[in-house]
């Protein structure tokens, strides 16, 4: 019996004995004697209890509003039943039970009674005291997350603070609720029924002893098992016990790790290997992957080149497709090497993450821990195939796919066009832009002039169509022939004449007449026909010179004179001023 108040049951507030005595004392009417000899017992049992004693007593009745309970002496008081339910509103006490009740009160018609909701709250506040007096430890149970901190059942509802939680600053306090632990008191009061808890203090004891045991045990080259802490970016943290590692994202995995946190969880278990240890820094450093063996060492060997092997796509970029080949060893399908003949603007518009596919090994570079991988060398090279179907000097129909400013490009097979050089659609005439004589869609024929395979490239001709009109001009204008034609352009140093369709000859401003002439505008017109005398033919060149002075009539032979020297220095001049004009001429037909 713990006593906690001085104030005696037999005071004015004493109840009758008649009132106190349970029905089976007042079954039968008692002697004078024996009735006096109740009393002074009954008195005697008062004497011995008092007001917010604890008391000790054993479970007499069970009624359905209350429980009767013998506190000793004979005397009995009473519990209200709503104390002993438990939330199913069960009661888990039986008649001949000893239980804990606080001597509380008597009613309005003298009952005596009992308490053992108080009697649990004056031990509970008991253990507090003595608990923080002493700097002991209290368990209690985690029940919700409140404002700035969590709510623990020690007996009673008592405030963990947020700070107090755990050395470190928790984010997720969730992860306590239902969780018994064990707790420090900060501080208490009793009148205001606030008590505060610490754990912090708790777990920095903890992790300097574990902290301790594991400096003892570790050492770099062991492997150790951890506790993932935290997660980042460039690693991940990993609880050792009592202290931390790191485990860096570039030793996870011999492979390519995006992102740790799409692979492991906060709270997992993870077997690692201590890579290096700086006792005095207390920093480790851990390793993942050097648990496995460096698939990269035997790579060429297990890969070959020109190997048909196949492959997960991990990863699709603007410049391929990488394949893992096994863990930690990937490889890249470059764009180029993803068809023979289709265009492809972006991998993923064929190929989806998780994909299985073969591929070819190009090229394998272990020293950088790279291989190089074609998704179109698993299929025949269509070009091959069409060298073999086109050889050069072959006439090819196609359509006209697209037009440029250096060509037009023309379907001949699924996915393969033929290119026709600006240079190589006429003979005749300066093509300033094809689009000038095609249009898309337009059906075309062509010879085949070249296939390169190793580039894929296909060269297409349209004026190879027709014979070379320029090799025909020497046996049809020789030299000293005359030809008569329309005057197409005039340039500083002479006058283009057309003697047919598409084949012009320059008339040099020295060639225009025998007299000397400033400008060939001064006689001609664009569009006038004249006749000239052909000088000579370059068919390589495509040049054609004509002179219109030696139809002229021959002038008068002249003595020789200061203007005769004059004239040779003329002459002399005009020799410069012709070669000057070839090299301005040819300088044209280049642009």
């Amino acid at each position: 019996m713990v006593n906690n108040n001085n104030t005696n049951l037999t005071n004015e507030k004493e109840v009758k004995t008649d009132a106190s005595v349970s029905g089976a004392h007042q079954a039968s009417m008692p002697s004078k004697e024996e009735d006096m000899g109740f009393k002074e017992l009954y008195e005697q049992s008062l004497n011995q209890l008092q007001y917010g004693d604890i008391a000790r007593g054993k479970v007499v009745q069970i009624t359905a509003d209350t429980v009767m309970v013998d506190v000793g002496w004979k005397t009995e008081g009473f519990i209200p039943i709503k104390e002993l339910k438990d939330d199913q509103g069960n009661v888990n006490i039986s008649v001949g039970d000893d239980i804990e009740v606080f001597i509380d009160k008597r009613d309005s018609e003298g009952n005596l009674v009992l308490s053992r909701e108080k009697a649990a709250k004056l031990k509970v506040w008991d253990e507090i005291k003595n608990v923080s007096e002493n700097n002991l430890k209290i368990k209690g149970t985690v029940v919700e997350k409140v404002k700035g901190g969590l709510s623990v059942d020690i007996g009673i509802i008592a405030f963990l603070p947020g700070s107090q939680i755990d050395i470190r600053p928790i984010k997720d306090l969730d992860q306590f609720i239902g969780q018994t632990l064990d707790f420090h008191i900060l501080k208490y009061d009793r009148k205001r029924n606030n008590v505060v808890l610490s754990r912090r203090s708790i777990v920095a004891s903890q992790r300097e002893s574990e902290k301790k045991d594991t400096l003892d045990s570790i050492a770099e080259g062991s492997v150790v098992e951890g506790i993932i802490k935290n997660i980042t970016d460039y690693g991940i943290f990993i609880d050792l016990g009592g202290i931390d590692g790191l485990l860096h994202v570039t030793d996870i995995s011999w492979g390519r790790i995006a992102k740790p946190a799409d692979i492991f969880q906060k709270g997992e278990k993870i077997t690692v290997k201590i890579l290096s240890f700086d006792r005095e820094k207390e920093r480790v450093s851990l390793g993942l992957k050097q648990l496995h063996e460096n698939p990269w060492e035997h790579i060429s060997e297990k890969y070959p080149v020109g190997a048909l092997v196949q492959g997960k796509v991990v990863n699709l970029t603007d410049y391929g497709v990488f394949i893992e080949l096994e863990p930690g060893v990937e490889g890249l399908v470059h764009i180029s090497e993803m068809y023979w003949t289709r265009e492809i603007k972006h991998p993923s518009k064929v190929l989806n993450v998780g994909d299985r596919v073969n591929v070819v090994v190009l090229e394998v570079n272990p020293e950088a821990k790279r291989v190089s991988l074609s998704l179109k060398q698993t299929t025949a090279n269509p070009w091959e195939k069409l060298k073999e179907k086109y050889p050069v000097g072959a006439v090819v129909k196609g359509l006209v796919r697209n037009i440029t400013n250096f060509g037009v490009f023309i379907g001949i097979e699924d996915g393969i066009d033929g290119l026709v050089h600006v240079s190589d659609i006429s003979w005749k005439h300066r093509v300033t832009h094809p689009s000038e004589y095609f249009k898309k869609g337009q059906e075309v024929e062509a010879v085949v002039l070249n296939i390169d395979v190793d580039n894929e490239k296909f060269s297409l001709g349209i004026k190879q169509i027709e014979k070379n009109p320029w090799e025909e001009l020497p046996q049809k204008y020789a030299p000293g022939s005359v030809v008569t034609g329309k005057i197409t352009n005039f340039t500083d140093f002479g006058i283009f004449v057309e003697i047919e369709d598409g084949i012009e000859g320059l008339v040099h401003i020295s060639e225009i007449s025998q007299k000397r002439v400033k400008s060939s505008a001064e006689l001609y017109n664009i569009g006038d026909t004249v006749s000239a005398v052909v000088k000579s033919i370059d068919i390589k060149t495509k040049k054609i010179r004509l002179s219109i002075k030696e139809m002229e009539a021959p002038s008068p032979v002249q003595t020789p004179s200061s203007s005769q020297y004059i004239n040779n220095r003329e002459n002399i001049g005009s020799t410069l001023a012709h070669a000057l004009a070839d090299v301005k001429i040819g300088n044209q037909h280049k642009e």
